[in-house]
């Protein structure tokens, strides 16, 4: 991967260069709004009996699938309009600031797709595997549900998550910035599984997954990756996989980019060399300072992020004290070993301390306490993983790749929260 070269000391502060974006945004649909959509009434606070409990509620089963609260309606995936050239080939981001714990529900997991989201009957759904097999096959979704089945905690993230910032800080969204990630637990049969019992060729070095979405995404997969952790999942926190994340099947690569997991899968073919298609080699490649793209550059490094405070959720009218900095963390080589916090953009640091479970390949929760004077400060977190990698400042990134990349960013993300608490999306560029 790229070698970063070491910190300096000097840093200079480059803030956003445009904010009307990212005040739309930060404000639409958020806390704020629902706050004056639904003020309080302060009939309903003690020592008062609240409306709620002098008359009969719903009937028990009024909404057959339960639906959120309508007080968290501003809790919703989000676009960026102007984005991408239409809502089809689109996009749109999970809302972390407004997330706990490391699931993410199906609802909220964002969303890419290529050629819109198409819909699949079951009972109509094939899946061929052919190429370099003993025994090429056409399975049914039942076919492929007979085989043992395993379930698995794992992040998901999309290759251009973070991507908008290598120029310089984009929106003042954590949203925005770090939203194409999600975590969930994933139910299906090992793609090992299915091989051992149809026959691979020695020969077979790469396997190729095809969509039959209109777009026909497709991506040259490495066979070690095939027969180590690769998947065909077909539920999704407990559910069937919701048509926008591939239903009725969909490949599961842990820890590598989102691209690759091909949703609304149709075939598996086997060869012995990879097909470079265009989502390898003009698209999802890494372009460097000189102009070259580095291609087959899969597997997610660590990165975190601070989800609170961020700018959807700042702390405007925060009293000076202690107060909780939270955020997340992840992997796609492995599990988060720690997680760091600097209050003055990267001058010193102190551990935070893990507040969810830490599995491999998958979000990891963090938090530390912290006494916050009032005063303005530069809020960023450093994650660890147990390969030993350390999670890059924007220098060493740019340093490596130019500011010309759009994959694989996951340098210190820095918030800068001013005296009134308002906070907003910089960077920190050392000399």
């Amino acid at each position: 991967m790229d070698s970063f070269k070491e910190e300096s000391s000097r840093r200079n502060f480059l803030k956003k260069s445009f904010l009307y974006s990212a005040a739309a945004l930060a404000t639409v649909g958020s806390a704020t709004q629902l706050h004056a959509e639904y003020p309080i009434n302060p009939n309903n606070l003690p020592p008062n009996n609240p409306d709620w409990g002098l008359k009969w509620g719903r009937d028990n089963n009024s909404d057959p699938y339960g639906m959120p609260s309508r007080f968290e309606k501003h809790v919703v995936r989000r676009e960026v309009p102007w984005l991408t050239a239409d809502r089809k080939a689109s996009v749109s981001f999970t809302p972390w600031q407004d997330l706990k714990g490391i699931i993410v529900p199906n609802g909220l997991h964002f969303t890419r797709c290529h050629g819109g989201v198409i819909d699949i009957n079951p009972k109509e759904y094939r899946l061929l595997i052919h190429g370099l097999v003993d025994r090429e096959v056409v399975l049914t979704l039942e076919d492929i549900k007979r085989y043992p089945s395993i379930s698995v905690i794992h992040s998901f993230e999309c290759a251009a998550n973070n991507g908008m910032e290598f120029r310089g800080p984009g929106m003042d969204s954590l949203q925005v910035t770090h939203g194409m990630l999600a975590c969930s637990e994933w139910t299906g049969v090992p793609l090992k599984t299915i091989l051992e019992d149809i026959g691979l060729k020695p020969e077979a070095k790469w396997m190729f997954p095809e969509g039959s979405d209109p777009a026909g995404v497709g991506r040259s997969i490495p066979i070690e990756k095939v027969l180590d952790d690769a998947m065909l999942v077909y539920a999704q926190n407990g559910e069937a996989l919701r048509p926008e994340q591939g239903y009725p099947i969909r490949l599961f690569l842990p820890g590598w980019e989102g691209v690759m997991q091909v949703k609304w899968l149709k075939r598996l073919e086997f060869d012995t060399k990879s097909w470079m298609v265009r989502e390898e080699s003009t698209k999802y490649t890494m372009l460097l300072k000189d102009g070259h793209a580095l291609m087959y550059n899969w597997v997610f490094e660590a990165n975190s992020v601070i989800t609170s405070p961020c700018p959807e959720r700042n702390w405007v009218g925060q009293k000076k004290g202690p107060i909780m900095v939270e955020g997340i963390a992840w992997s796609g080589k492995g599990t988060i070993k720690y997680v760091d916090i600097s209050t003055d953009g990267g001058k010193t640091w102190k551990e935070a301390k893990f507040t969810s479970i830490q599995l491999p390949k998958a979000v990891t929760r963090f938090a530390l306490k912290i006494e916050w004077d009032g005063k303005p400060m530069m809020l960023q977190s450093r994650a660890t993983d147990d390969t030993g990698f350390t999670q890059p400042v924007a220098t060493q990134i740019n340093a490596a790749r130019g500011k010309e990349a759009v994959y694989h960013r996951n340098a210190i993300q820095t918030w800068e929260v001013k005296s009134n608490g308002e906070v907003h999306n910089v960077h920190i560029y050392e000399a």
